[in-house]
């Protein structure tokens, strides 16, 4: 089904506004209240925790292999996000690369689009990677004797590090998750809507937190 190309830009920003509307949405949400959104209430729980095994003695051990099993999930997450975008490069690299040379207005849009989900695939490894950096942080301090004077001094870096991680972490899973929409629009731009409204759904309960309902 062949459509006009202003249709097609139309749609395609429509379904980027959407997802810009839905964190705006969420960050404002949880700003005011941090116990509606998985996201904040996270951050506050990975905090919590910090300072809960930073009061126990003998938990050191514990603690970081609580560290490594997330810096393990984040190492996952980026490899699979390196993998994907080398593989968008190389099978996308080259008609980006024409398509720049041959600018239209249907054609445009296509570049635009394999250039967005190499960005975003490129945004979630480096999102990912930069959780892996801050859980190896985090793990050093853990790691020292809970009354050692430095340990101490430490313990709220410790908490910022492993509240970044976890974020950043997120960011990375949220971004890989967006590019179902991208790809969308790459095989036909009517596509990309509808499959940016499911997105949104999933993202809805990918938001909830844990625990129970808060009015």
């Amino acid at each position: 089904m062949t459509i006009s190309p202003v249709v097609s830009w139309a749609l395609v920003l429509a379904s980027l506004l959407l997802l810009v509307g839905y964190e705006l949405r969420v960050w404002l949400i949880g700003r005011r209240n941090p116990a509606r959104m998985a996201r904040s209430a996270h951050a506050r729980l990975r905090t919590e925790w910090v300072k809960a095994m930073s009061g126990q003695p003998g938990f050191e051990i514990v603690a970081v292999q609580a560290l490594r099993n997330s810096l393990m999930s984040a190492t996952i997450s980026a490899s699979t996000a390196a993998l994907a975008v080398m593989g968008a490069v190389s099978l996308s690299g080259g008609a980006l690369a024409a398509n720049l040379g041959h600018w239209s207005a249907a054609g445009s849009l296509h570049t635009a689009l394999q250039a967005l989900l190499v960005l975003a695939l490129f945004a979630s490894y480096v999102c990912s990677a930069m959780a892996m950096r801050y859980y190896g942080h985090a793990s050093f301090v853990m790691s020292m004797p809970v009354a050692s004077p430095e340990r101490l001094s430490l313990n709220p870096a410790a908490a910022e590090h492993v509240r970044r991680a976890g974020l950043l972490y997120s960011w990375g899973l949220r971004l890989f998750l967006m590019v179902a929409s991208v790809v969308a629009g790459i095989v036909h731009p009517l596509a990309m809507l509808p499959v940016t409204l499911l997105l949104l759904v999933a993202l809805h309960y990918f938001d909830q937190p844990a625990g129970p309902e808060v009015a």
